[in-house]
């Protein structure tokens, strides 16, 4: 295929070079070009010949690898336009910024988009989507590219709108406790900036990922049986909707901590995935930093111990922070991974906040709970580093998973859970896990109900695949039989949008695609995501 390539270029410009050659000396250029025509065609032929029928039909229909290599969608007047909005050298089409904008951290296969733009500021967002929406082309908004549903894969190709150069903290009231944010601002980035100031914002899911693209998400992580969701956090939203209007979602300037007023516009854009609209701003809740933070790891003698001092943990009404539960399969990853030496068993990850004798007083209670249940004594990390080593070991699961097996990839579930169906959930996935004999290691935010199984998987076997993929779907429809949901952070995208309908049922789907055809009307807006093309009539 190369060869045949290359041989298509050097004809065509031989040839051009002939007649321009020909022209200038007098010589009839018809003679020179036909001859050169003839030695090209012999050429092609040749080469052809020594194709297998497979490789020509691969060359000229199928995409390399899994990439999506078409630009088909864009015509060039609008790249111009959009270059004349946001600059020369913020619109690309070359194919390693589309292929590096067609993926995310989940399992789903590369669809690249025709281009990719980078807005400076909300006027260029407004005006870039005016112009894709004028000419129908479809958009996907794009943060730091670290879900794990496919949320930012370009389904239907059309433009990219990445939002990383809108990267401005616009503004700290830090009596009032709030921030409001930049789209290209990371949890990381507030938090460093926030340092002085005796605040913080913290809502963690691991990754350091944009904080608007975790509303469009409704992101948690492993702070949020003490500090909530994105949801309970975010105060208001700058959004821009699919026809280039900007509205706030609470007013403009807005910030209380409660309001009546209307509808609930800001939740309705938290957590919708790009597909109603895009996020240019949000203002955020913030957070005294405790008086003191100490963590500490317990190890149990089986998953049903360690979930059940969770469960009990909670209905006992102790303010843990953190309580993340890691199998025995997942403690030897990190264990591995990140240098620890932990036992490997199942185990608890615990974090209190507050003040020196409230924590004291947790910690204590926590431990008598644990060891009713056969837990080890605590081992404690009370220093900074102490603890910044332990919680990077757990955000470093994902990447401890994927070394158990080299060149594989991953398929994360998901599922959350009312928090006293949490032992028979956990277990009943445990044992599936065995039965199956896939490598999927155990993790969760346990303390909200919410847990992953992270199968590690060769994506070239299907019969593996296929077997990963029913998993999954056996492990969220037992959470919804017992009141749960197909995902309790990471969002639909668009590998759950069949597990969306068996959840909310046919007509809570059809309200939502009532919601939807109202504000995009032309499907322009991360098409694919969320719900799936078949509509149903409310």
């Amino acid at each position: 295929p190369d060869a045949l390539t290359s041989l298509l270029r050097s004809g065509s410009l031989h040839s051009q070079s002939t007649v321009r050659q020909s022209e200038s000396q007098g010589t009839p250029s018809s003679i020179e070009s036909s001859s050169t025509k003839e030695s090209t065609r012999s050429k092609l032929w040749a080469v052809a010949c020594s194709m297998s029928l497979w490789k020509i039909c691969r060359l000229l229909v199928l995409p390399s690898r899994f990439y999506c290599t078409k630009i088909t969608s864009i015509e060039e007047h609008v790249v111009d336009t959009l270059r004349s909005i946001v600059g020369q050298n913020n619109v690309s089409q070359s194919r390693a910024v589309r292929e590096q904008h067609g993926r995310d951290e989940s399992y789903h296969k590369c669809k690249a988009p025709a281009a990719v733009v980078w807005p400076q500021t909300t006027e260029h967002v407004s005006r870039v989507v005016k112009v894709c929406s004028d000419n129908r082309i479809p958009m996907t908004p794009f943060g730091t590219g670290t879900g794990l549903e496919g949320g930012v894969n370009a389904l239907e190709e059309g433009v990219c709108i990445d939002l990383s150069k809108m990267d401005d903290i616009v503004e700290v009231n830090a009596e009032d406790l709030d921030a409001t944010v930049q789209p290209g601002v990371t949890r990381n980035r507030l938090n460093e900036y926030l340092r002085d100031t005796g605040l913080w914002f913290p809502i963690d899911p691991g990754a350091d990922a944009s904080l608007c693209g975790m509303g469009a998400t409704s992101a948690s992580g492993t702070n949020a049986v003490r500090y909530g969701t994105m949801r309970e956090n975010v105060v208001n939203l700058e959004v821009v909707l699919p026809c280039g209007t900007v509205i706030h979602t609470a007013g403009e300037g807005r910030r209380t901590r409660k309001t009546s007023a209307g509808y609930n516009l800001t939740n309705l854009f938290v957590g919708s995935e790009g597909t109603l609209g895009i996020i240019t701003q949000a203002t955020l809740r913030l957070y005294g930093i405790p008086e003191k933070m100490v963590s500490a790891v317990c190890a149990f003698p089986s998953i049903q111990a360690a979930v059940d001092t969770t469960v009990q943990v909670i209905q006992s009404g102790i303010p843990v922070a953190r309580i993340e539960l890691l199998d025995e399969v997942q403690m030897d990853a990190c264990n591995r991974y990140s240098g620890l030496n932990y036992e490997v068993a199942p185990t608890l990850f615990l974090e209190f906040h507050g003040s020196e004798s409230g924590v004291d007083s947790q910690a204590e209670l926590a431990g008598d709970i644990a060891t009713d249940n056969g837990g080890s004594s605590f081992s404690w990390a009370s220093d900074l580093e102490e603890r910044n080593r332990l919680w990077k070991a757990r955000h470093d699961c994902l990447y401890a998973n994927l070394a158990l097996r080299p060149g594989c990839t991953g398929i994360a579930t998901d599922v959350c859970v009312p928090i006293s169906k949490l032992p028979d959930a956990v277990v009943a996935a445990k044992q599936d896990i065995v039965n199956s004999g896939l490598t999927a290691p155990i993790v969760g935010h346990v303390g909200d109900g919410n847990f992953h199984c992270y199968l590690v998987i060769n994506p070239e076997d299907e019969n593996e695949m296929r077997q990963a993929e029913e998993f999954g779907v056996r492990v969220a429809r037992q959470a919804l039989a017992v009141g749960g949901t197909c995902t309790g952070e990471h969002g639909i995208g668009q590998g759950k949008t069949k597990l969306l309908e068996e959840e909310l049922g046919d007509s809570g789907i059809a309200a939502m695609r009532k919601v939807k055809d109202m504000f995009d009307p032309n499907n322009l807006m991360n098409p694919g995501k969320v719900l799936s093309n078949r509509k149903q009539s409310l």
